[in-house]
């Protein structure tokens, strides 16, 4: 009994460091898929993820099965942020300004993504399908605040916001002059009332 009590106390903060490993190599991967594609050499992922090539291998033997990943990571994420930033930020506005900036980085992924597996559609669509579950309400809950505070209009529904800030990331990375984010942001500062406006500049 004791011997497997130890057994388990040893392998506890081995499951816990392969954790953080893994996070640490998905926030590398997800950082530079956004700076620079998905196609991007895996050896540069393991150099700013700290690891070796053959790392990135063992978790994740393909680039498809790398790009899945960080593309559940960044939903998790953005997830995650929804509440964070709502918390944390100067004014409702704000935090979604900057959910939306999170949500774009997740878009470049998504876009990677669907390019990748072309052939694999059925796991695209449900791949797809789990990110609606998980950040439309996310998104609703901001822009929710948001009226509230009277910093935006009313009437916005997620979907259709998150739809339109999509449309605006497709093809983004094939053409150098034309700027997705400068675009999403002039989409974001679209949804502001008057009173929004006046208190932004009251607080410049």
């Amino acid at each position: 009994m004791e011997r497997d009590e130890r057994a388990g106390q040893d392998t506890r903060p081995r499951r816990a460091d392969a954790r953080r490993n893994e996070q640490t190599l998905l926030d590398a991967a997800a950082a530079l898929f956004v700076t620079s594609g998905v196609n991007v050499p895996i050896r540069d992922i393991a150099a700013k993820a700290g690891v070796g090539t053959g790392t990135i291998y063992r978790h994740f033997p393909t680039r498809a099965d790398l790009i899945v990943a960080v593309y559940r990571h960044q939903v998790e994420g953005c997830a995650e942020a929804g509440p964070a930033l709502l918390a944390s930020s100067p004014t409702p506005f704000e935090a979604l300004r900057q959910w939306i900036n999170l949500f774009v980085d997740f878009l470049i992924t998504k876009h990677g993504l669907a390019a990748v597996m072309q052939s694999d559609q059925p796991s695209f669509n449900a791949l797809h399908a789990s990110f609606l579950d998980q950040l439309v309400p996310v998104c609703a809950v901001l822009l929710d605040a948001a009226v509230m505070a009277g910093e935006i209009r009313q009437g916005v529904e997620a979907y259709e916001l998150m739809r339109g800030v999509g449309n605006l990331c497709i093809g983004a990375g094939n053409d150098p002059r034309y700027n997705a984010r400068r675009l999403v942001e002039l989409l974001i500062a679209g949804l502001r009332t008057p009173e929004g406006l006046l208190d932004q500049v009251e607080h410049r």
